[in-house]
């Protein structure tokens, strides 16, 4: 007798066909049948899409979404982390509960109808099942049964043999899905939270052609409306350049009354007990009236490596606290390694995450240097003969490390520099809130990053789509991207793209040209 709990065709309800057991009772062989078509696709989960979205079980609409109970044992690893990744293995756990109920069997297996029309049931897939042809190619071509993503791919073959309609596997493991494609099966990424590439593609500023007496205009009255339907693509917050045909340009923002105002920045901004920062280019001007404007609470900002992304946030972020628009200043990035890393480190919490949060700290170094150097972290002359006369008299010798002037901010609360794993649950009023390197962020992981904050807040995200690490997103499906997508044309929200890299010409090659 051949035993396989795939072998039930889908169906819209759970009594349309002979339940599990009632199948296995009879001992004599049958005649196979011919694979029934059912309305609507079969659409087979990887692990990694459930913890990349925990409610995608309700987003197919009216198909069939099978869960291979090897999934479920996936899951089980994970749900005991202290992450948003144990969080959510624990969210698709009370989702399944909540949809099949007391746990019947036949409603596990035959499927639960969903509110699009279509089913959600488990799959069981036994490595003894010798009545379905595919399997055994499969089994020569990937002899390791027990590895969880071959039984997954073979649990995709057993369901497609005996169902008709077209049936797709979803991950979001590229090594996943060149297996599939290697042996026939179709084989999909989750699209329910990816942006259009043309979203993230470039980083070029758009330009609207003007005559010269509208930019004349434009200028003397701070404000323009455009007609022959020019702005009708144009983004309620987008910023644009005006350019005339003899090269005049001037960069402007749409507003809500339909017009296009001038931006409202000063030539810099001034770090208190620190240096006095200026725009290098046309993009750190457009980020700087976004970040200083009180009645944006959402900046999303998409930079190459040495842009100016996290120096320009953190500054206007101290302007703004300093000229009490808020009571303070976080600074916070994901706990994503690039490559290796060098295992647990040894310390207190603080001493723990300072190699994460470092790029934090050589911002505040730049823009509040320590005593005695100048804003380009230079000395003059005679300051360097002073330091080294002190270094010689004994009292110095041991002395302590010289105090950085935002050590004191730390202390007193005004600037918290912290990793985002601890964000969860947190309530935050009335604080400019930068988060650097959000693109290795997933769109779960930003949406409890946006619901944290609290009246009077506001949120700056800042990355690079193209330099990611964290393994369950990429360039269309992270959350830095689906925020800005999320949000686009919202009045409290805006969005900027720098391309002009200004840490220095070395840097800007190298972002360029590797």
């Amino acid at each position: 007798m051949n035993h396989y709990d795939l072998s039930s065709v889908p169906t819209t309800t759970a009594d349309a066909q002979p339940s599990l057991f009632r199948e296995l009772e009879v001992s004599r062989p049958r005649r196979r049948k011919v694979p029934r078509k059912t309305p609507g696709k079969n659409y087979i989960l990887d692990t990694n899409v459930l913890l990349h979205d925990p409610q995608c079980i309700h987003r197919f609409a009216d198909n069939h979404v099978w869960i291979p109970v090897d999934v479920l044992s996936e899951l089980d690893r994970f749900k005991n982390e202290q992450s948003d990744r144990g969080a959510n293995a624990r969210v698709v756990h009370r989702s399944l509960s909540a949809v099949f109920g007391q746990g019947q069997s036949e409603a596990v297996l035959n499927g639960v109808p969903t509110p699009g029309g279509g089913t959600l049931r488990l799959a069981v897939y036994d490595p003894s099942d010798k009545s379905t042809p595919a399997l055994e190619s499969f089994r020569r071509v990937f002899p390791e049964h027990d590895r969880t993503d071959h039984r997954i791919l073979a649990c995709v073959l057993v369901i497609r043999a005996h169902d008709r309609s077209p049936t797709v596997l979803v991950t979001k493991d590229l090594n996943m899905r060149l297996k599939a494609l290697a042996i026939g099966i179709q084989c999909e990424d989750y699209l329910n939270d990816k942006v259009e590439a043309r979203d993230v593609e470039g980083y070029r500023l758009r330009t609207v052609e003007v005559d010269s007496y509208e930019l004349q205009r434009f200028a003397s009255s701070g404000e323009l409306e455009l007609g022959d339907g020019r702005a009708k693509d144009i983004v309620l917050n987008e910023y644009v350049l005006f350019a005339t045909s003899e090269r005049k340009t001037m960069p402007g923002r749409f507003s809500q009354n339909g017009k296009f105002r001038r931006l409202a920045v000063p030539d810099g901004v001034r770090i208190p007990r620190g240096i006095y920062l200026r725009p290098a280019n046309l993009g750190q001007q457009c980020l700087l009236d976004a970040l200083l404007d009180p009645a944006v609470s959402l900046v999303t900002c998409y930079g190459q490596a040495g842009t100016g992304k996290t120096l320009l946030a953190v500054a206007a972020g101290l302007n703004a606290v300093f000229n009490k628009t808020y009571n303070g200043l976080n600074v916070s990035r994901p706990v994503v390694a690039m490559g290796d890393t060098l295992g647990f480190l040894p310390g207190s919490l603080d001493e723990k995450m300072r190699p994460w949060l470092q790029p934090i700290y050589d911002a505040f170094d730049v823009l509040m240097p320590p005593p005695g150097l100048q804003p380009d972290h230079t000395i003059t002359r005679k300051q360097a003969r002073k330091f080294k006369e002190q270094a010689a008299l004994p009292q110095y010798s041991q002395s302590a490390p010289m105090r950085k002037p935002y050590e004191s901010l730390i202390e007193m609360g005004v600037v918290e520099i912290e990793a985002l794993c601890y964000i969860r649950g947190r309530s935050i009023p009335r604080r400019f809130f930068v988060l650097d390197e959000a693109q290795q962020l997933t769109p779960l992981e930003a949406k409890t990053v946006v619901t944290r904050m609290s009246k009077g807040s506001k949120l700056v995200l800042i990355g690079d789509p193209a330099q990611i690490d964290n393994p369950y997103v990429d360039s269309l499906s992270n959350g830095l991207v689906y925020t800005r997508n999320r949000f686009k044309g919202e009045s409290i929200a805006a969005h900027i793209c720098l391309s002009k890299g200004e840490r220095s010409p070395l840097a800007e090659a190298g972002a360029r040209l590797m």
